[in-house]
């Protein structure tokens, strides 16, 4: 019987990946061989992102540069999945003929059938419940074997008034700590050494059945997982972040003190129009005692700008607050309408050329306080795991650097490193956003 190879390109955020893995996986244990390139499948799984108007649009340009390889006769069928799939559903059958399936996340667990169906040129499109998105099953993890993602909700209910990732994926849902824990024992067991928490927002994780925020207890009970040395936490919202959390990352030794705090704005009014809470006077108050209580903390975080109505005195009081807190890591974006969200219909949108010039003036803000943040770290020595070799060089992190979004550290080293353990490395110098440093022993 014929073995057929199945591909995937996923796009988009962490929260996506991990929902590609369990496809792979879910089609690897059918029976079809997993391979990397597109020439080399049978089918083709695009795993596509919809967030915002870029990420629709590297889609779009995805599924048509794999459409050519199967016009040209190299691959036999593509499958779309992932929020574009979600979002736009049938459009994506009728715009583009050389597609033969798209499904909804809900029909995640059909992806083996699906596949099959699109190989002897059956069309398929299915969208059942979001709630039928598959979350405990097992995956083919598709990160370096040191360090993996860990999904512990999916999911929102923030309504967020720019965010259509709500309509995308549904309410938010949570894991039970005890299919979380067996999943990162598992990781664990398999050579994983740094887990990465993730959700549409992780600090609300356990509200939905448990009736409270439980992540403070999720986290306790991670770090009695032996071969868990680091664990690391995405999209904290502010409003959520307790004082029990703060306790909990200040206190246990492998949680590291890196935190992301999407917060996207800081100028009151703004955050009040886009549907968030806080503003710039209680994230400075919030940020002020998670400094006092962790020690050396790494604050990450994302900002937008030319949201509608962003005047020249918000943009700026945005600004001000960059400069005020001096951010580890920061991000930015420009705000992209997205139909059927109310900001979509907001009156005083902002010129492209605005949002573009607002962005380069915050990132240059951020460029020199990074730098000044690499030269305190000069002459200092941290663990740092090491991630790959390159060249004469081997590139790792320490605790204040994710893997994919942040820089690395630069390492000169006379004995051969291994990938995936840590050393203890002094920083020597920097180039731009990268540290360099020397292995110590």
């Amino acid at each position: 019987m014929r073995i057929f190879k199945a591909g995937m390109i996923s796009l988009g955020c962490p929260k996506n990946q991990v929902d590609g893995e369990i496809l792979l996986s879910k089609l690897k244990n059918a029976g079809f061989e997993i391979v990397s390139n597109i020439e080399d499948s049978d089918v083709m799984i695009i795993n596509t992102c919809g967030f915002i108007e870029s990420a629709k649009q590297e889609a779009i340009e995805t599924i048509l540069e794999v459409a050519e390889y199967k016009n040209a006769g190299l691959i036999s069928a593509i499958v779309v999945t992932g929020c574009l799939a979600e979002r736009y559903q049938d459009e994506i059958l009728k715009e583009m003929p050389e597609v033969d399936a798209v499904i909804g996340i809900g029909a995640n667990s059909d992806i083996v059938k699906v596949c099959q169906k699109a190989l002897i040129g059956l069309k398929t499109s299915e969208f059942p419940n979001k709630c039928y998105l598959p979350l405990n099953d097992e995956r083919l993890v598709s990160t370096p074997k040191h360090w993996a993602y860990l999904k512990i909700a999916d999911g929102c209910d923030n309504r967020c008034s720019y965010c259509a990732i709500p309509m995308i994926r549904g309410t938010f849902r949570s894991r039970k700590i005890e299919d979380i824990v067996a999943e990162a024992e598992k990781l664990a067991s398999n050579g994983v050494k740094e887990l990465i928490l993730i959700a549409q927002d992780t600090t609300k994780y356990g509200i939905d059945i448990y009736g409270e925020y439980k992540l403070d207890c999720l986290l306790k009970e991670l770090v009695k997982i032996d071969n868990i040395k680091w664990i690391r936490l995405y999209y904290c919202y502010p409003e959520r972040i307790t004082d029990s959390l703060i306790d909990v990352i200040a206190n246990e030794e492998k949680i590291c003190n890196y935190i992301d705090i999407p917060l996207q704005h800081a100028d009151g009014a703004v955050l009040k129009s886009m549907n968030r809470a806080g503003d710039g006077e209680k994230y400075s108050l919030l940020i002020e005692k998670m400094r006092r209580k962790i020690p050396d903390l790494a604050l990450r975080t994302t900002f937008m700008v030319g949201f509608p109505g962003e005047t020249d005195e918000q943009f700026n009081n945005l600004c001000d607050f960059v400069y005020k807190i001096k951010f580890d890591k920061m991000g930015s974006f420009t705000f992209s309408p997205e139909e059927d969200t109310p900001a979509f219909e907001m009156d005083n949108q902002i010129d492209e050329d605005i949002k573009l010039r607002r962005q380069e003036v915050l990132m240059n803000a951020q460029y020199n306080i990074t730098e000044d943040c690499n030269k305190s770290k000069i002459n200092k020595t941290y663990k740092v795991i090491i991630d790959e070799a390159d060249g004469d060089n081997y590139i790792g992190r320490a605790y204040f650097d994710s893997p994919e979004i942040d820089s690395g550290i630069i390492i000169s080293s006379e004995k051969e490193l291994e990938i995936g353990e840590f050393y203890d490395i002094i920083i020597t110098d920097f180039d731009g956003y990268d540290l360099k440093g020397k292995c110590l022993n």
